[in-house]
């Protein structure tokens, strides 16, 4: 049972990886970068290393999801700003 799950876990990484980076909509991809840090967190546990899984799982998915969030949100409030046009 547990070499199925360190299989899935495996497979499920770079596929995680892939949608994260190829997804058309710039939210959906920050979202699955976020679980691709959370179940990148669940490996490094399974590899005997909770130090690094917590780290990962508080700075690669927390801090970094909440910080490309912040960004995606300003980048669409600017272009919102943009595409009102110039002021007269």
């Amino acid at each position: 049972m547990a070499l199925l799950f360190d299989l899935a876990l495996a497979l499920l990484l770079p596929v995680l990886a892939w949608i994260a980076m190829a997804h058309p909509r710039l939210i959906a991809g920050v979202v699955f970068f976020i679980v691709y840090g959370l179940v990148l967190a669940v490996a490094w546990y399974r590899l005997s290393a909770p130090d690094v899984a917590l780290a990962e799982a508080a700075i690669g998915a927390g801090i970094t999801g909440v910080l490309l969030i912040g960004a995606l949100s300003r980048l669409e409030r600017i272009a919102r700003i943009r595409a009102k046009g110039p002021r007269p």
